[in-house]
């Protein structure tokens, strides 16, 4: 699931009959983790968990889009035997993802203020340099994870390669994170979450020996976030 949208619909849910069992009346805001500003436009889909076995099953329970102030108000549809819902707000390149259960009994209390919060994403670069003397037998190798999120469930990235020649190329997500060689002198550009913890590791693999380093860093919205690896 990467937060450019989210797979909702793949298996998502039962079609056909749904039986209901009473509507409730729901008021709610959509707001900005950190900063508690609200955000416009936002879709929601809900879906109501039944019981099948020992699995709770998604069920379609409707969908509904903030307005233009952040705030919604929607008629819930109560699934019958569905006692918990998730609320799931799609994500894009400004907000990651989220997904919110509740309880019927804490959705019927609190009816009326809601507050579903996203966690805004901001860019990253990742410039790698090699200065020492290239070997063919090099291997380096680079991963990170945001807020216990990996890269390949985050966002997609995009690596610049630069190498010893004057001609860049571009490779998008579908290619590994992974360098041979001495030509490696390159720029990853991507996206992570905003004031959460985001650790880098770089595994380099030289002469028959594994070396790992990693980073911890906490990207903010208002500064260019870079991190630099020179080996």
């Amino acid at each position: 699931m990467r937060n450019i949208c989210i797979a909702f619909a793949s298996g998502l849910l039962f079609t056909g009959c749904l039986n209901t069992d009473g509507t409730i009346e729901i008021k709610g805001k959509v707001i900005d983790e950190y900063t508690k500003n609200q955000i416009p436009d936002r879709n929601i889909i809900i879906q109501g968990l039944v019981r099948n076995g020992e699995k709770l099953v998604p069920t379609d329970a409707g969908q509904f889009s903030a307005d233009s102030s952040g705030c919604f108000t929607y008629i819930l549809r109560k699934v019958s035997d569905a006692y918990y819902y998730n609320f799931c707000l799609a994500g894009d390149s400004e907000y990651a993802s989220s997904i919110k259960k509740l309880g019927l009994l804490e959705l019927e209390q609190n009816a009326e203020f809601l507050s579903f919060s996203l966690c805004k994403l901001v860019d990253l670069t990742i410039i790698i340099n090699k200065e020492s003397k290239p070997s063919v037998w090099d291997t380096l190798s680079l991963s990170w994870k945001s807020n216990g999120v990996f890269e390949r469930n985050l966002y997609p990235w995009k690596i610049i390669n630069y190498g010893k020649t004057d001609n860049s190329f571009e490779l998008t997500s579908d290619s590994e994170l992974r360098w041979i060689g001495g030509n490696v002198n390159s720029a990853i550009n991507t996206k992570v979450f905003a004031y959460k913890k985001t650790t880098l590791t770089w595994e380099l693999d030289r002469n028959g020996r594994r070396q790992e380093l990693t980073d911890t860093i906490t990207c903010k919205s208002d500064l260019k976030n870079i991190v630099y690896f020179t080996y």
